[in-house]
């Protein structure tokens, strides 16, 4: 049987996340799934629209068998760091292969740059170069690999792909990365057809339209409950730079004499994206300034981060039999604690999902508000 680890966000889960899970099906019939996912805030600095109690319910509902939380420190931190963890917890589960969405779906072409960036000396010297002269480090990184190798990547999947291949790499994991073909544009707020991206979603839930024709039934479901957008957290956002607005570089990624943008533009924005648009340069991309400001929001400390360079626990979020028989064949082998009890152990890290979650459920109705945050530590793995 195969062990096939994917990575996702599931914000929110829609068609072509479900498009994913059957093509793995129908690749190997005879596998089982596991899915490192971010909770309550994202890789890109969003919130998510559903909680991860729920995400977690659809995940299982349309064929995954285990769900594991990849925790704040690492899900809301760039593409490297973000690989790093997720790949790490995959590691850990012993899957034995790797299936993520791909612009160019070229799995040889990925490797080929991802060994590149491990191997070739140039490498690092090129991406400091370019990002000397102003630009940011995704374009960087993408200039300085098709110096080396004459071949170009540029989208958001294909250079999250590579930072996968060189963590199983870097990791000397026996994990065989396998690409799909993603047809939608992942950054478009447009929508477009029935496998649309979760960007376009977004945009058109906050726009108060329809996507009745972009999800799955059950995801309709949910989008019926209290959502969760970025803005909606924006006025806490405003008074937290204003209160502490000589200590801003004390934040997780407040870098590079940014903070002095932040105070320029703080009074005067109305909105978070409001605020982005009038700090972004060529140098600082949206997502990159969006996880800034999520950093700032949870009072995510450089400090802090310090802390957190692996991972230190495996957090289930749920399962399914096959999911459970799995962890009751495998759990003697792990490394690190398997976790399915928020106070079964002492960890920061479990700390900082505390606060994260306090912090998300900010912008609810007071008994929502509780619920949501006890739900941090009484709730136990959902079982399907």
């Amino acid at each position: 049987m195969r062990r096939i680890g994917i990575i996702c966000e599931y914000n929110p889960f829609h068609n072509g996340h479900l498009y994913h899970i059957n093509k793995i099906k129908e690749m190997f019939p005879d596998s089982m799934i596991i899915l490192v996912m971010s909770g309550n805030f994202t890789q890109r600095g969003e919130v998510s629209l559903f909680n991860k109690w729920d995400k977690t319910k659809l995940a299982l509902t349309y064929g995954i068998n285990l769900v594991v939380e990849l925790p704040y420190c690492f899900a809301t931190q760039s593409a490297d760091i973000f690989a790093h963890a997720s790949i790490q917890l995959l590691s850990s589960l012993h899957i034995d292969t790797l299936v993520f969405g791909s612009e160019t779906n070229d799995i040889k072409k990925l490797t080929l740059l991802a060994e590149t960036q491990i191997k070739n000396k140039e490498y690092h010297k090129l991406v400091q170069k370019h990002l000397e002269k102003g630009i940011n480090y995704p374009t960087a990184l993408s200039k300085a690999l098709f110096e080396i190798t004459g071949k170009r990547v540029d989208k958001p999947n294909d250079i999250l792909g590579i930072s996968y291949i060189r963590e199983i790499l870097l990791q000397n994991t026996n994990i065989e990365p396998i690409c799909i073909k993603r047809n939608n544009n992942y950054n478009s707020i447009e929508l477009n057809d029935s496998m649309t991206s979760a960007s376009s979603i977004r945009y058109a839930l906050s726009h108060g339209e329809s996507v009745h024709a972009y999800v799955p039934k059950k995801t309709e479901h949910y989008l019926q409950k209290k959502l969760h957008f970025t803005n909606d957290y924006f006025s806490l956002l405003k008074f937290i730079i204003l209160t502490h607005m000589d200590e801003l570089d004390k934040y997780q990624t407040v870098d590079e004499g940014i903070e002095n943008r932040i105070k320029k533009y703080i009074v005067k924005a109305v909105s978070l994206d409001d605020l982005i648009l009038k700090i972004k340069t060529k140098r600082y991309t949206y997502n990159k300034l969006s996880r800034m400001f999520t950093h700032i929001l949870c009072n995510f400390t450089k400090e802090e981060a310090k802390q957190f360079k692996d991972i230190e626990y495996i957090r289930i979020l749920g399962f399914d039999f096959i999911g459970k028989q799995y962890l009751n064949q495998i759990k003697k082998e792990l490394d690190i604690p398997l976790v399915t009890n928020f106070s079964s152990i002492k960890s920061n890290m479990l700390d900082l999902e505390y606060r994260t979650t306090c912090v998300y459920a900010s912008i609810l109705d007071e008994q929502d508000k509780i619920r949501m945050i006890e739900s941090e530590y009484k709730n136990t793995p959902i079982m399907k």
